[in-house]
């Protein structure tokens, strides 16, 4: 199954960008795998579920790749699919990578792009059939750092948003994310990308996401192998002590093996952690009709 639309997320001007010729790129893997660079018009896919299995629960999905390129596939499309089988109507975002020749503010693109989808989605919540109050957010590697940035940064939205629309996800699913940009623990790719070779202490704090949990923080699901090499799964376990800290519910499944960017396939287990994320979704209410 295809997406059944693509959808702008802005209609007009896109806000935080400057005219430039920067073209976007795809490339297709010999796995037949889809990369996706210098996003300049962000966008939603769609992928609605059969209409007897639609439960009302949406999902936001941010592809990773180190806040350089996005994994469309197997960070995006193919993790709609198999939430479809869920009931859950499934939104991949093809968000804007942090870019000084298209950005006045690099730093801000990404999130103002999935505070934007996850205003857009409510917005057109009786268009999709869902409801406005059960719109998560997932993020694998890099977009795990953006899905967490959204889950911790929604009280002050960025930009100047035309309504009120909320921008606080109802959970989050992080999938090996980055979430610190601590010197011992960050992916060094991924903050150089956002904020630039040097930045200020202050802005590796305010975007080190396990120091911004607070009461406020939406449930969360966390995925990790110990022996990730690119991220450091402490990433994951002080993202979970933080919502324990906040008394934020969450729940955490690591894997000993596995590496990074397994996708929903660890091949060195049995187990698969879509069963687990669909059993906890559906503890927390989200599956019922």
């Amino acid at each position: 199954m295809s997406a059944q639309s693509i959808v702008s997320l802005y209609s007009g001007t896109i806000p935080n960008s400057i005219a430039t010729n920067l073209q976007e790129s795809t490339t297709t893997l010999a796995n037949g795998g889809v990369r996706v660079s210098n996003v300049v018009q962000p966008t939603l896919q769609v992928f609605r579920p059969a209409k007897e299995k639609a439960n009302g629960t949406a999902v936001i999905i941010c592809p990773g790749g180190g806040y350089v390129r996005l994994s469309m596939d197997h960070e995006g499309t193919d993790v709609a699919k198999r939430l479809n089988e869920m009931g859950v109507t499934a939104f991949v975002l093809k968000y804007r990578l942090p870019n000084d020749q298209s950005q006045p503010d690099k730093t801000t693109a990404p999130l103002m792009d999935a505070q934007q989808a996850l205003r857009l989605v409510r917005q057109q919540a009786t268009v999709y059939g869902i409801n406005p109050n059960r719109v998560g957010i997932m993020g694998f590697s890099a977009g795990g750092h953006l899905a967490a940035t959204a889950g911790t940064h929604f009280t002050t939205p960025v930009g100047d948003p035309k309504d009120n629309t909320s921008v606080r996800p109802d959970f989050l699913v992080l999938l090996y994310p980055v979430i610190s940009f601590t010197d011992s623990l960050a992916h060094a790719g991924s903050r150089k990308s956002l904020l630039g070779d040097t930045p200020p202490a202050a802005q590796i704090n305010l975007y080190s996401n396990e120091q911004q949990v607070t009461a406020q923080t939406p449930p969360t699901f966390l995925v990790h192998a110990a022996d990730d090499k690119t991220v450091k799964v402490q990433n994951s376990l002080r993202f979970y002590e933080a919502c324990l800290r906040a008394n934020v519910p969450v729940e955490m499944h690591l894997y000993p093996k596995g590496g990074h960017g397994f996708g929903m396939n660890n091949k060195t287990t049995k187990d698969n952690w879509t069963e687990r994320l669909q059993n906890w979704l559906d503890a927390n209410g989200w599956l019922v009709k």
